[in-house]
C-alpha cells in the first residue's frame, strides 16, 4: 500500500474546493493509496493527473518509495503554468 503526502500549494487549493469537489478528491487521495497509477500520464509514466469538474489534480507517483505526492489542483489553463512551476 502506497503512502499519499500533500504540498503545502495543494493544501491551499483542496481547502477552497466546494463541499462535493472536495468529497470526490478525498475519496480519489483514498484510491491512490491502492492504485498509484489510476490517472492520465503526463509525458512521463510518474507524473500523472486526474481530471474532475473541469479541474485537474496534478500528482507524482515515487514507486521506490512506495508513496504518491499530491502537487497541486488546477484547471486547464493554468495546467501548463503549474506543471512547469
Amino acid at each position: 500500500m502506497y503512502r499519499v503526502f500533500r504540498s503545502a500549494k495543494y493544501e491551499q487549493k483542496l481547502n477552497k474546493l466546494d463541499k462535493s469537489e472536495f468529497d470526490r478528491v478525498i475519496k480519489f487521495e483514498q484510491s491512490l493509496k491502492i492504485e498509484p497509477y489510476n490517472g492520465k500520464p503526463l509525458g512521463y509514466e510518474f507524473f500523472r493527473e486526474k481530471k474532475f469538474n473541469g479541474k485537474r489534480l496534478i500528482f507524482l507517483v515515487y514507486e521506490q518509495n512506495e508513496c504518491v505526492f499530491l502537487v497541486t489542483i488546477t484547471d486547464k489553463k493554468l495546467q501548463q503554468i503549474e506543471i512547469n512551476f
